[in-house]
């Protein structure tokens, strides 16, 4: 088994269930962890998953703006999972760098992990 790591990747996004994380937007961290039933040697892409084409459709979800990071990691998952059906897991996790929270330090987050 192998697995495909995609981390810290970032994006400037519109998600969010109040106005102005809708109206202004905030930066988002998104690790994702791609696990396939492959076993033995890799010597070409069609033995893999090809992590461009995972990157490609979480650019798109995040450039979706969407209330809840929940259903944003949900959608990931499935639409990263629609690209091969060798994958057997996947986990998703996301971070929200500066939440509209008062007097807040750190970040927000949530992870999805779902197995095949």
């Amino acid at each position: 088994m192998y697995t495909i790591h995609l981390h810290n990747l970032s994006f400037f996004s519109y998600h969010g269930l109040h106005d102005e994380e809708r109206i202004l937007g905030g930066w988002f961290n998104v690790s994702i962890d791609i696990s396939t039933k492959n076993s033995g040697i890799i010597n070409s892409i069609q033995d893999t998953i090809n992590y461009v084409d995972a990157y490609t459709l979480v650019k798109s979800i995040m450039n979706t703006p969407t209330p809840l990071l929940e259903t944003i990691a949900c959608d990931i998952v499935y639409a990263i999972h629609q690209i091969d059906n060798r994958i057997s897991a996947i986990k998703v996790t996301i971070h929200k760098l500066n939440p509209p929270i008062a007097q807040f330090s750190g970040d927000v987050g949530v992870s999805y992990h779902q197995e095949f």
